[in-house]
């Protein structure tokens, strides 16, 4: 007999015998504040995940059901979701059936037994993620869709808390967060243990302990062991009782009237002072992890026997039957109905239609565009006063950082969604000083300088996203992304395509990156690898290459994320941001005036740069290549060669009807990619045209696959202007 069969077993059988456990330990409802009619829907909505968990293991077994994580044991979350609203948003653990059963009943109208089951089966009706993973989540019940999370849903679920502070401050309003909403994020007692879990925690608090706005809710469901490794005992409460910023409370989750009250506490404390609170709640793991998880593997029948002897059905049936709210015959007759009605239901939803195709499986993977924007054009006298420190300077060329701090300070003025966040971003202006007066212009509460955390960056970024905001956090070396990545990743590119198209979280992501930094050097500052934003479905990759074409691609990012809800990462090339000369000192060929909105030539997405218009030579780069290319392509045109250089911009997606119609009738192509050989842009660009232009010659330079070394030697690994040429003369000679 497996688990699952045998704690239902047990379960019927102490209800046939009133064998049920004493509550004499458990709180009086009545002091607790919790009614009879509210008991009984919790208990009811616990009865219900139970059976769907018993349920998903049978359709499984026939081949019908793909995910067996089941939630018996941590059925007391439904008595959280009882002291919330539908509004506060919830980021839940997957052990969370309970909780979104109990939601729905405080929505009426809804099937969530019905949906949950097409989950369950991978029906494209499915109505939270089209039938792409069994997921929990809900846009009605505001249930964003989690997959298997280990803790990385918690940054976004404090940046989704600290939003609604920001809200207040600036006075916006219809956002999808009230603005005395709580936000709710739940995982295990081995999650707790992650680095992203410790840093949402550390941000949370952060923030509190300065008495910024954090309504959040912790919730720790803490079953004491993490797959097969134990939870040592007392760990969890002796890490979080008296950490700084974190209001800590504790109750049992498998005592309804405990888990009600606790849950109670933690919501009006949060609600009441906007603070985070950390609510660990008791809880017991009665099946193992997952359906294939045998747990006498490694638990000794003595322990496996005690938590099953904590099951929380069992103390909610003896708390029935002690207040005479529900005879031991009433719930198990409750319990068999429910059971027969989930069976009939699952062998309709078994039968409704399957995603079938390629097309339907990515047609989430690009959001929506939105169906109205709200537009805002700033006045001639708005622009003249926010700009008055810099008027003497605007009519004159100037470099990227600049130029890009003055787009960043009109995008600000024009969208008041807009929020920038990040290290140093404040009034230091950046690193680079491409924030300049950012936080002068617009305030603390749109300029947020943030701890020393990428995780929590992004997911600040993220979880603003969730809310009605337009994040542009910045990533202040592209080397220090990558300890964060997975928020780009697993979070913030696969929220449309797991929610159907019903969750967004919009962003441009500014990362300083690349090579050739000549005054600040080595390898954490001079990361020269793009392929981590390469191979994520759906996000946009955007490489400008000199001022002018970085302020109107930067306001096309702004539009995508505003209009297409798309996550743009914007990598601006650190090497160029105070370039001025291209040829020779002081011709001031790398700058240019600054075009205000409306003017100028926009840059659409997969638009690509064309210099020259020579037949002999299409030499396609990006970045600093566009640059030490254009120096190669005067050398070149001293020796009696006719060349083109092309500048991607935009990495990805590639748009190759635009970069073969760029190439043109050039008959030889050199690419030149300042990124590594290995795992390069030019390793998709070769495959391009070996399979769209088999009847052009083509070979690429590209950085040796190495880590940039400090000083001199720093740009010895990567493609020169003298290199480019010499590529260029080989190529030519084929």
């Amino acid at each position: 007999m497996d688990a699952a069969q045998a704690v239902h077993e047990k379960f019927l059988a102490a209800l046939a015998a009133g064998a049920l456990p004493r509550c004499d330990e458990s709180p009086d409802p009545a002091a607790a504040g919790l009614p009879r009619a509210e008991a009984i829907d919790i208990f009811l909505s616990q009865l219900t995940s139970r059976q769907m968990d018993r349920l998903s293991r049978h359709l499984q077994a026939r081949g019908e059901g793909y995910y067996t994580i089941g939630s018996s044991g941590h059925e007391g979350n439904a008595a959280v979701a009882a002291a919330l609203r539908v509004t506060d948003m919830a980021f839940l653990h997957y052990r969370s059936n309970a909780f979104q059963l109990h939601r729905a009943r405080q929505l009426p109208g809804g099937t969530p037994t019905w949906d949950m089951l097409l989950s369950f089966a991978a029906s494209s009706e499915d109505p939270i993620s089209g039938g792409r993973h069994k997921v929990i989540g809900s846009k009605p019940l505001a249930i964003p869709p989690q997959t298997s999370t280990i803790a990385s849903h918690l940054p976004k679920a404090v940046g989704a808390a600290f939003s609604i502070g920001i809200a207040r401050r600036l006075g916006m309003t219809g956002l999808p967060l009230p603005d005395d909403a709580v936000v709710l994020a739940s995982f295990g007692d081995a999650s707790a243990n992650h680095s992203t879990a410790q840093g949402a925690f550390n941000a949370a608090g952060w923030a509190a302990y300065q008495g910024s706005p954090m309504p959040l809710i912790f919730l720790c469901e803490d079953n004491g062991i993490g797959i097969s490794t134990r939870t040592p005992t007392g760990w969890i409460e002796a890490q979080f009782r008296h950490r700084a910023g974190l209001h800590y409370i504790q109750c049992d989750g498998t005592d309804l009237v405990s888990a009600y009250a606790g849950a109670c506490e933690a919501a009006d404390y949060s609600r009441r002072y906007r603070k985070p609170v950390f609510l660990h709640m008791a809880t017991v793991r009665l099946y193992g992890h997952a359906g294939s998880d045998v747990q006498g593997a490694y638990l000794p029948k003595a322990l496996i026997e005690a938590d099953e002897a904590r099951d929380p059905l069992l103390k909610g049936a003896a708390l029935m039957a002690e207040q005479g709210w529900m005879t031991p015959a009433e719930i198990a007759d409750a319990y068999d109905e429910i059971g027969a009605t989930l069976a009939r239901q699952a062998e309709e939803a078994i039968r409704r239609p399957k995603i079938t195709t390629p097309a339907g499986v990515m047609a989430s993977l690009i959001p929506p565009k939105r169906e109205r924007v709200r537009t805002n054009t700033p006045s001639a006298e708005d622009r003249v006063a926010m700009f008055a420190s810099d008027a003497s300077q605007m009519d004159k060329p100037m470099h990227m950082a600049r130029l890009l701090s003055w787009a960043l300070a009109d995008l600000m003025l024009a969208y008041p969604e807009i929020v920038v966040a990040g290290e140093d971003v404040g009034p230091k202006g950046g690193v680079y000083n491409v924030t300049a007066k950012l936080h002068q212009r617009f305030g603390s509460a749109r300029v947020v300088n943030t701890l020393l955390d990428e995780q929590a960056i992004l997911g600040l970024a993220i979880g603003m996203a969730h809310n009605g905001f337009i994040p542009m956090p910045e990533i202040q070396f592209l080397a220090y992304v990558h300890n964060a990545e997975d928020q780009i990743r697993g979070e913030a590119a696969t929220l449309s395509f797991f929610s159907n198209g019903q969750y967004t979280n919009p962003m441009v992501i500014r990362i300083a990156g690349l090579g050739y930094q000549k005054g600040f050097g080595g390898h954490f500052h001079n990361d020269n690898s793009l392929a981590v934003f390469r191979d994520i479905p759906g996000i946009i990759l955007a490489v400008p290459s000199n001022g002018r074409d970085a302020v109107q691609m930067l306001r096309e990012c702004v539009r995508l994320a505003r209009e297409e809800q798309r996550v743009v990462v914007f990598v601006e090339p650190i090497a160029l941001y105070m370039t001025r000369d291209l040829h020779e000192e002081g011709d001031g060929l790398w700058t240019s005036i600054y075009d205000a909105p409306g003017e100028g030539m926009p840059i659409a997405l997969g638009d690509v740069g064309v210099h020259g218009d020579g037949t002999e030579l299409a030499i396609v780069t990006y970045g600093n290549g566009y640059y030490l290319s254009r120096q190669a392509e005067k050398l070149l045109a001293a020796q009696g060669v006719k060349a083109r250089v092309i500048d991607m911009r935009w990495l990805g997606p590639v748009d190759g009807d635009k970069l073969l119609a760029a190439v043109g009738e050039a008959k030889r192509i050199l690419i030149v990619d300042e990124c590594r050989i290995t795992g390069s842009q030019s390793e998709g660009l070769m495959a391009l045209f070996a399979e769209r232009a088999p009847d052009k010659k083509f070979q690429r330079i590209a950085a040796d696959d190495s880590f940039i070394p400090l000083g001199k030697a720093a740009t010895l690994t990567l493609p020169s202007r003298d290199s480019i040429v010499a590529a260029a003369k080989e190529l030519l000679a084929r």
